[in-house]
């Protein structure tokens, strides 16, 4: 039998910002959206690449030897479903009855052979498994995913199709129809998700059509804003183009915006992972 390998760029341990619980989130390499405010730009490309922090770089002149200060590190390495989930089950006591493993990217699904080997292990082995997808392929392969995933943490990252187009690459048709047929097949474990950027799409008119949309799903389980920040800044792909800085939301009027919403729509709106009373 031919064993599945594939491509990862991190494996992050006690994660409390990928999913219900305590976690570990294994971030696949590879995605086929090319946000413009993207925090994570070494999960793009498919194949291992180096990563350069500027910051760290004392000019010693001996890269070629291995840099000594982290400023030069090699992004990527190969594993298998069988190898993840060894590093997975190390941290199971600390899962409790929410916690578990969070695949993530990139975007997962653009390795669709690998994640399914993941998730299959994963429920084989009995451990709780969340993921965090942008939900724009076809979606026959998220529904072959059905039965080893216990939450679907999904991005509607902007719900006007121009701007989405603008500032993804890509329409949001796929991925809105995408969730809709998703819910239907669901039980209360959907977490909607939308990443904030001052001046893109943190203004009322934007959040209130995604949140009116979130709130006609019958098996959301909450919606969550993720305000911009500028963590991506500090990572330099070698050879990627350099990261375009945007500008944090303010937070008093995100949480009034969330409070209002939540109420407006009778749901539960989560900033960055914390409730926001109604």
């Amino acid at each position: 039998m031919r064993k599945i390998k594939g491509m990862v760029t991190d494996i992050q341990r006690t994660s409390m910002h990928d999913g219900p619980g305590l976690r570990t989130t294994v971030f696949l390499k590879g995605c086929n959206l090319r946000c413009a405010w993207c925090h994570n730009p070494e999960t793009i490309r498919f194949e291992q690449e180096i990563i350069y922090y500027a910051e760290k770089c004392i000019h010693c002149g001996k890269c070629a030897q291995g840099c000594y200060t982290g400023a030069r590190v090699v992004c990527g390495k190969e594993y298998g479903p069988e190898e993840i989930l060894d590093i997975v089950e190390e941290d199971r006591v600390y899962y409790g009855k929410t916690g578990g493993m969070t695949v993530s990217g990139g975007e997962p699904s653009a390795q669709p052979e690998f994640l399914l080997g993941i998730v299959k292990e994963a429920k084989r082995r009995a451990v709780n498994v969340g993921i965090e997808t942008n939900l724009s392929m076809d979606f026959s392969l998220y529904k072959e995913l059905l039965p080893y995933i216990d939450c679907w943490m999904a991005d509607i990252k902007m719900y006007d199709e121009e701007k989405h187009l603008r500032y993804t690459g890509a329409s949001n048709k796929r991925i809105l129809g995408n969730i809709r047929e998703l819910d239907a097949y669901l039980d209360r474990n959907l977490i909607i998700r939308t990443p904030v950027i001052e001046g893109i799409n943190s203004g009322r008119e934007e959040l209130e059509k995604i949140a009116g949309f979130a709130g006609g799903l019958k098996n959301l389980w909450y919606y969550e804003l993720l305000p911009y920040h500028p963590l991506g800044l500090s990572k330099q792909v070698e050879g990627g183009k350099e990261m375009e800085r945007f500008e944090t939301p303010d937070k008093e009027r995100l949480g009034r915006t969330a409070a209002e919403l939540g109420k407006m729509y009778n749901m539960e709106i989560k900033i960055a992972n914390v409730s926001v009373k109604s």
